[in-house]
């Protein structure tokens, strides 16, 4: 193996066959720049036509180009056509198809905050479309697309579920009231998730006493929360720490309350994975207050 490779590497091999590999690399680049060459040429080609179409006063050929952008997925061309075509088929029996892509453009395109816009505007505009309900509905879908995570300001998710509700009440007989009561045991769900967080973040902050009511509010909001075995745990923590941290004034009032805590979550989850650590704070509670 070794005698054919230095046979390969021999000055005399390479200087007979260089040309043979320099033809061969040659080759190689030509291709390469042709494939360059030719996508270089379509996509001119694909400028051009749309720019003849954009700048064309032929409404019927902008009409049917912007349906073939659409049914394309290249919303961002079909989008622009379809802006310039509102107001020209405005109160014609196109205008409604022309509404309802636009929106849609801008839902496939993630913007969904102008995307919920022109949804309202169709049903508003066409209300007695078939496709009102539909899009009416799409205005809540754009707040859920746009609710972020549970670590972020809930407002957006909010006003999803408010949206949701509201479909809800104006189509009862909607095949899509399961869809929403979904997507709004969803949106609960971030909710309480950051409800959580915050409550757990006062108390690694060592701010007892806001944990403490972030914990009450969120068991308040909440009642039926997955996370009620942590957050009564937490809230027997949080008030044992208070205590702990009192003046002699308030140390017994306090550990008054972490005993009543501990009652409370041995009552509600009394083969809880904390019981350990639970009975060890009211232990010590308990010894203060006899």
């Amino acid at each position: 193996m070794r005698a054919k490779l230095q046979f390969f590497q021999a000055p005399f091999f390479q200087y007979k066959y260089r040309k043979f590999f320099y033809l061969c690399a040659m080759f190689k680049k030509l291709r390469t720049g042709y494939l360059l060459a030719g996508l270089l040429v379509f996509s001119l080609f694909s400028c051009s036509e749309y720019q003849k179409v954009i700048t064309s006063n032929d409404y019927d050929l902008k009409y049917k180009k912007a349906n073939e952008y659409y049914d394309k997925k290249d919303y961002m061309r079909a989008s622009t056509l379809f802006e310039e075509l509102i107001p020209v088929y405005r109160g014609t029996e196109k205008a409604e198809e022309v509404d309802y892509r636009y929106a849609y453009c801008y839902f496939h395109l993630q913007d969904y905050i102008m995307a919920g816009y022109y949804f309202k505007n169709f049903v508003v505009s066409h209300p007695n479309s078939p496709k009102a309900e539909e899009c009416s509905f799409m205005v809540a879908y754009c707040y859920y697309e746009d609710s972020p995570s549970s670590s972020l300001d809930q407002a957006n998710t909010l006003k999803a579920i408010d949206e949701l509700q509201m479909f809800m009440n104006q189509n009862p007989a909607s095949t899509r009231i399961s869809e929403c009561n979904r997507l709004i045991d969803e949106l609960r769900d971030k909710l309480v998730k950051k409800s959580f967080d915050n409550a757990s973040l006062y108390f690694k902050l060592s701010e007892y006493k806001a944990a403490i009511t972030a914990i009450e509010n969120s068991l308040k909001e909440f009642p039926d929360t997955r996370y009620r075995e942590e957050l009564l745990f937490l809230l027997l923590k949080a008030n044992n720490e208070l205590a702990k941290n009192s003046v002699t004034l308030k140390v017994k009032e306090r550990f008054q309350a972490t005993s009543e805590a501990y009652l409370n979550f041995h009552d509600e989850f009394p083969e809880s994975k904390h019981l350990k650590e639970a009975e060890r704070i009211y232990a010590v509670a308990s010894k203060y207050l006899k």
